[in-house]
């Protein structure tokens, strides 16, 4: 990383419509980019924030159109911690891992891949809900 400092943040507050969160990506990779990140981290970077902005979206905020996603990355010397809050109910837990044989062959329903995608990709995962029951997963990229 060639930028430093003790702590850098941006946050963004999104639409609760798909599509929107291209934005959330093109900040992040904006950003990655600013602070030196290897190009193949930004790529992770992007997927972490695609994938957590789609799921507060469609299942936290149960597509509700009056709603927001609120995506923030705050950056220290050691990592870049991504934290993505949507204004529903939320979840408690990730999806166990999608059996890829299972829906090719059409026994189970086509779920779970943004979750699996999140948890392969950021070196830590956390999920934690706020006093009114929304989710905040928080993702940790070391860098």
């Amino acid at each position: 990383m060639s930028a430093s400092s003790d702590q850098q943040k941006i946050e963004i507050t999104l639409p609760n419509r798909l599509g929107y969160e291209r934005i959330a990506m093109a900040s992040a990779e904006s950003y990655a980019k600013m602070l030196g990140l290897a190009p193949e981290r930004i790529e992770d970077l992007k997927t972490i924030v695609a994938e957590a902005a789609i799921n507060a979206m469609q299942h936290g905020n149960k597509q509700r159109p009056d709603a927001w996603v609120k995506v923030s990355m705050t950056v220290t010397d050691k990592e870049i911690v991504i934290t993505v809050m949507d204004q529903g109910e939320g979840f408690s837990a990730f999806l166990p891992d999608p059996d890829i044989d299972r829906i090719v062959n059409e026994q189970d329903p086509p779920v779970g891949f943004g979750t699996f995608l999140i948890r392969q990709l950021a070196d830590q995962v956390k999920i934690d809900k706020t006093a009114d029951g929304a989710s905040i997963v928080q993702m940790t990229i070391k860098l």
